[in-house]
């Protein structure tokens, strides 16, 4: 592989690290909090739920397309893209916070209520901790499908690795393809198995 293409893998397989990272980040401050609001409010459950899902199935491409005519949120760079990333992970993080809280025991809850403990004290003590298997695992399917979908934040001007796939498909030339493809695909299976190790802890725990 020659220097120049080198350097610029790393370039853009750094970029495409920042795109998934902070769309984590700010994915989780969001649906974490939601899911946990949700679980007490059965009323607004299913809107909210039903919201995101609308959101997950519109196609990524056109969702990024959507966004760039959108004042202050939209236009073409890094800061769109992150706020398409974001709405796509909302779906499995916000669904397996409010599935994991509801499948907690009501024997468990009633067993933390008759030990004194206030709402809040129950959650965070014993709640939390028992769906945080759950969670965790909506984190990494999110983490996973992200991975992927950032690729195509290249096509309005994001950078990550998606620069090498469409310099390939418009090239026709496979080994440009790869170099976007590969270091992406190894990127989501490093994730998988970093979250996957972190969940089969958290359940044993």
């Amino acid at each position: 592989m020659p220097n120049s293409l080198l350097h610029e893998l790393v370039t853009l397989t750094t970029q495409h690290f920042f795109l998934v990272g902070v769309s984590m980040l700010l994915a989780a401050i969001v649906a974490i909090p939601l899911g946990i609001i949700l679980s007490w409010r059965s009323g607004w459950r299913d809107m909210a739920l039903g919201v995101v899902n609308v959101v997950q199935t519109i196609p990524s491409l056109a969702l990024f397309g959507f966004l760039i005519p959108v004042p202050i949120l939209g236009g073409i760079g890094t800061h769109t893209a992150i706020i398409a990333l974001v709405l796509y992970a909302l779906l499995p993080m916000l669904r397996n916070t409010v599935t994991g809280i509801l499948s907690i025991d009501v024997t468990v809850r009633d067993s933390a209520t008759a030990l004194g403990m206030t709402t809040g004290e129950r959650m965070w003590l014993v709640e939390l901790p028992l769906a945080a298997p759950t969670i965790l695992a909506g984190v990494r399917i999110a983490t996973v499908t992200t991975i992927g979908t950032a690729t195509i934040a290249a096509a309005i001007g994001a950078g990550g690795l998606g620069v090498f796939i469409f310099r390939g498909l418009a090239a026709v030339d496979s080994m440009l393809l790869l170099a976007g493809a590969i270091p992406a695909a190894l990127m989501a299976l490093a994730a998988d198995r970093g979250l996957e190790w972190m969940e089969r802890a958290l359940s044993r725990h």
